[in-house]
């Protein structure tokens, strides 16, 4: 999948260290609830488990300089205490500090959203973000997700215990 700047695309071993450099920042990975890596091997085991077994997530390759520089994918509702609907895929992303208020997010965001829309039946997606990382939330209200009004806590995230997450749901629209 492609856009302006970015391309949406499988990550590969070969991105083990650039992945290593953007989510070994301690500032990155707790904004989304996970636990800044530690090695370049453990970025690779990411790759090779999570990134693998999780078939709709992709690297978000910046097409100026062929790098991954962030993560964007859907899937099933996680063991994570959001509300979902049966069968609501759940989204997520992340993208490397640099990056950050550029709008990098909110265009892999769309280019996801375009190419749900036109390669299945999914009616509704959920998401959700750290009250305390707000412009995580401005990216999916950007996308035409919407506030459901409710929060939770996921102690089962990385540093989830009291930190309160808005739920956003997004219906589409076929």
């Amino acid at each position: 999948m492609e856009a302006d700047r970015i391309i949406l695309r499988p990550w590969r071993d070969s991105d083990a260290e650039t992945l290593y450099k953007w989510a070994s920042d301690p500032d990155v990975g707790p904004r989304a609830g996970w636990p800044p890596h530690k090695s370049v091997e453990e970025s690779l085991k990411i790759i090779r488990t999570v990134f693998k077994d999780a078939t709709n997530t992709w690297a978000i390759e910046l097409k100026e300089n062929g790098e991954a520089i962030g993560a964007m994918g859907y899937g099933p509702s996680c063991e994570c205490n959001l509300p979902a609907r049966e069968g609501e895929p759940l989204i997520g992303y992340w993208v490397a500090k640099p990056y950050w208020n550029q709008g990098i997010c909110t265009e892999a965001l769309q280019l996801m959203l375009d190419h749900i829309r036109q390669t299945t039946d999914i009616k509704s997606l959920i998401s959700g973000h750290f009250v305390d990382n707000p412009a995580s939330g401005r990216v999916m209200e950007k996308c035409g997700f919407v506030p459901t009004g409710e929060t939770c806590i996921d102690e089962k995230q990385y540093q989830g215990k009291n930190r309160p997450i808005r739920v956003l749901r997004l219906e589409l629209n076929k």
